[in-house]
This record gives structure tokens, C-alpha cells and sequence, in this order.
């Protein structure tokens, strides 16, 4: 049977490089105790104490009920701490997640460093916009 469909599909194309970052991510953040997307989290509320999880979750492109999952992970492992004002929920960093920032962001270049290299860095930068951008399109919808 020919296979090229699956070749020129974007959802199996898509779905499969997940899978494939997804893997690098993990190895390159297993020495901070944490999955990337918490660790890119705490980069967030460490970089911008207060921001609100609504902010969170259009910058991590996460659905409400994700983000507030992850968070109260977080919370539950004194990573952060939530603040409400109104209906307003303000997220905070603790003194644990700052001292985690400079492992996280060491993670965070391993991983940058190392598709880096399988792909070039001009191939990197570029399939990042490209993915980016056809995100964005899709979202229009």
C-alpha cells in the first residue's frame, strides 16, 4: 500500500515531530524534576509575578482548565502560590521556584542546543516560524 498520504498529511506530520520534541524535552528537563511545560510555566510567573492565569494559558496556548491544572500542581509542590483579586487569579513565584530558574533555564538551552544540532540552526529558526505562523492561521478559523 502507498503510504506517501501520511507523508503529506500535516495532522500525522505534526503529531509525529510532537512526539519526537516532546521526547528530547522530557530528556533534557528530567534533571530539574520537572515536564517542560511546567517548567516553561515557572519561567513565566518567575519572569512576571502576578501575571494572571488567563495570561498563562494564551502564552502557553493551553485551554483555562489546563493551565488551572497545571497550576494547581504547582502550588500543591510550593512552586507558586495564587493570589485572587475579584475574579482575578494572580499567579506568584516562590522562593523554591526561583532558586529552580537557573536549572529550568539551563534545560531549556540543552534542549534549544540539541535540536539545534540535529537540524541546523537556520532550519530550526525557520521550521519554528513556519509552525508558528500556521498556527496562528489554523486558530483563525
Amino acid at each position: 500500500m502507498n503510504d506517501s498520504f501520511l507523508r503529506d498529511c500535516l495532522f500525522f506530520t505534526s503529531n509525529r515531530l510532537t512526539r519526537d520534541i516532546t521526547r528530547l524535552a522530557e530528556e533534557q528537563f528530567a534533571t530539574t524534576g520537572l515536564s517542560p511545560s511546567y517548567g516553561y510555566l515557572i519561567l513565566l510567573v518567575n519572569g512576571t509575578p502576578g501575571i494572571t492565569q488567563k495570561e498563562l494559558a494564551e502564552k502557553l496556548g493551553l485551554a483555562p482548565s489546563t493551565l488551572t491544572r497545571f497550576v494547581d500542581k504547582l502550588e500543591g509542590k510550593r512552586l507558586v502560590e495564587r493570589k485572587v483579586q475579584g475574579k482575578t487569579v494572580l499567579v506568584y513565584p516562590t522562593d523554591k521556584s526561583l532558586a529552580m530558574e537557573e536549572p529550568i533555564r539551563q534545560a531549556s538551552r540543552r534542549l534549544h542546543d540539541g535540536y539545534e544540532e540535529l537540524l541546523g540552526k537556520e532550519a530550526s529558526s525557520m521550521l519554528s516560524d513556519a509552525i508558528k505562523n500556521a498556527s496562528e492561521q489554523l486558530n483563525k478559523r
